[in-house]
């Protein structure tokens, strides 16, 4: 009688090591799927062309908006909310591409209260250190890319 008991506890143990054992796999497989990170390397900002809007989007902002403007670029995943999908701004501005707001994003960044984030660059103050500030370089680049940028709308 003892060993049959015995048994039976032991196959009860079993029985439960081998669900947490399952459930173990199970979560180790759906885990990373959704725990993924993805790190962003800071770089000095480099040099790009100031007339060249498009040069200029695939070298300081696609690697988070995206080749085509619409917020899927790779460093996209580590931020908490989405980069703007650049390709809609005229649509959701009821048609008319915002350049005001599109200058006054990229000048100050994060800090514009409707761009809704804080985790874009201040390009302005960017801009500046790279051609100075008393050049009219920094203006060149801020229409050039905002030229460009109009290009990427959805009809």
């Amino acid at each position: 009688m003892r060993n049959e008991k015995g048994a039976e506890l032991g196959q009860t143990y079993l029985a439960i090591i081998f669900a947490v054992i399952v459930v173990a796999a199970v979560l180790l497989v759906a885990l990373p799927a959704s725990a993924q990170t993805t790190t962003i390397k800071i770089v000095p900002i480099g040099y790009a062309n100031p007339t060249s809007g498009e040069q200029m989007y695939a070298k300081y902002c696609a690697s988070c908006h995206g080749t085509t403007g619409q917020g899927n670029g790779p460093a996209a995943p580590a931020f908490k909310h989405p980069p703007t999908n650049l390709s809609a701004l005229a649509k959701d501005h009821g048609g008319t591409f915002p350049r005001k707001r599109v200058y006054q994003s990229i000048v100050e960044g994060g800090r514009v209260p409707a761009h809704g984030s804080v985790q874009m660059p201040t390009w302005g103050e960017l801009f500046e250190r790279l051609d100075g500030s008393t050049s009219r370089v920094p203006q060149l680049r801020l229409k050039a890319l905002a030229d460009y940028l109009e290009t990427l709308q959805t009809k």
